[in-house]
């Protein structure tokens, strides 16, 4: 069995214009956001085997935010260039080759990719993965390589403003 865990970079500061889209940090919510969400997934217990980023600074941020909060070693995540500006098709071509070994992976990017990506593959159907939401599911077979068209199984959604 295997659990995938989809989750959008938290909310990215706008404050100095200058900065590329590639490198704009986190602002100061989005900071607390991750450690929030990081924290209630930790409280469910939740193991992640890999963590796959996109390496845009508020999604790599947002990873390492995860990572230590959960107490997933940084070695643990590989920044992936392709997940930058990814649509859904590339972001289900990198999930479909991981290794068969890893059960537990969590992908953090970008919309719509992201979006999109889970309404194709989940039986449950959303119009945005807000910043810092996570969508879970479960696929019921034991080779990436078979994830297609609602192919998963909705385990649960989780975003901060849920808990505002």
């Amino acid at each position: 069995m295997k659990t995938l865990y989809l989750v959008r970079h938290a909310k990215s500061s706008w404050e100095n214009k200058k900065v590329s889209d590639f490198d704009r940090p986190l602002n100061e919510r989005g900071k607390k956001d991750a450690s929030f969400i990081a924290e209630i997934l930790h409280n469910k217990n939740i193991k992640v085997d890999k963590i796959l980023s996109s390496p845009a600074n508020r999604a790599l941020t947002t990873a390492k935010i995860f990572a230590e909060q959960m107490g997933i070693s940084e070695k643990e995540i590989d920044a992936d260039e392709n997940i930058y500006e990814a649509g859904k098709n590339d972001l289900l071509k990198i999930l479909q080759k991981t290794d068969d070994s890893i059960n537990n992976i969590m992908l953090i990017g970008h919309n719509p990719g992201l979006t999109y990506l889970s309404n194709y593959l989940c039986d449950f159907e959303t119009d945005n993965i807000p910043t810092c939401g996570i969508i879970c599911m479960q696929l019921d077979f034991d080779s990436w390589k078979y994830l297609g068209s609602k192919s998963c199984s909705f385990k649960f959604f989780e975003y901060p403003k849920k808990y505002l």
